[in-house]
């Protein structure tokens, strides 16, 4: 007969526990430790290299427990950016795909404008490869994609998630990453003006 009470709580092989249960506040205390510490030390200008043991010891935490969760920079980097990227952005619902599409590329070039968030971007572009840009760019794709399921149950016409990305989001990281020119909200919304030739223009959205 088992001793076990009936309240005990139940675990999973060698004692871990159930599959499903979420991991304790510890777990979640060191994530955000670590997370604040890469992006404290990719704002940093001192050209430090970033690297496991200078992130364990900013966060206060053993560099093991760092790589044991995320294994290298480049991993930790692409996590930090898909937590800083996934729900940073409110969809825009101006009634319009244009509108949309104008405040949408306005709001990502004052994100990118950011000294802090433009920091981040490039040592997760720079050190994470695929991985990285996937991180950068994925939760842009599923926001576009939104705006684009939006304008269909319209009944208007759209262009295709693709098309869409590479005439947005690509000229927006490229002149954030690779060029000191600005990221003007006339430039963002000229670019939707180039994707959307044949519409009439629309009042600025944020005015």
């Amino acid at each position: 007969m088992s001793s076990v009470s009936p309240s005990a709580p139940r675990t999973g092989p060698a004692g871990a526990p159930p599959a499903g249960s979420r991991p304790g506040g510890r777990s979640a205390r060191v994530r955000a430790a670590v997370h604040r510490a890469v992006r404290e030390l990719v704002a940093d200008e001192s050209g430090d290299a970033l690297t496991i043991p200078v992130v364990a010891a900013r966060a206060g935490v053993h560099a093991t427990t760092v790589y044991r969760r995320w294994g290298s920079v480049g991993e930790l980097l692409s996590d930090v950016a898909t937590s800083r990227f996934t729900g940073g952005f409110v969809v825009p619902d101006t009634g319009s795909l244009r509108g949309d599409l104008e405040r949408y590329a306005a709001n990502m070039a004052r994100d990118l404008s950011d000294p802090d968030t433009l920091a981040l971007v490039r040592a997760t572009l720079g050190s994470g490869g695929e991985q990285g840009a996937a991180a950068c760019q994925g939760d842009r794709r599923q926001q576009l994609a939104a705006i684009l399921e939006r304008e269909e149950a319209r009944g208007g016409g759209t262009p295709s998630l693709d098309h869409l990305t590479d005439a947005l989001v690509a000229p927006l990281y490229y002149r954030a990453v690779f060029t000191d020119l600005p990221l003007a909200t006339a430039w963002a919304r000229d670019l939707v003006a180039r994707l959307l030739p044949d519409e009439a223009p629309q009042p600025p959205a944020d005015r």
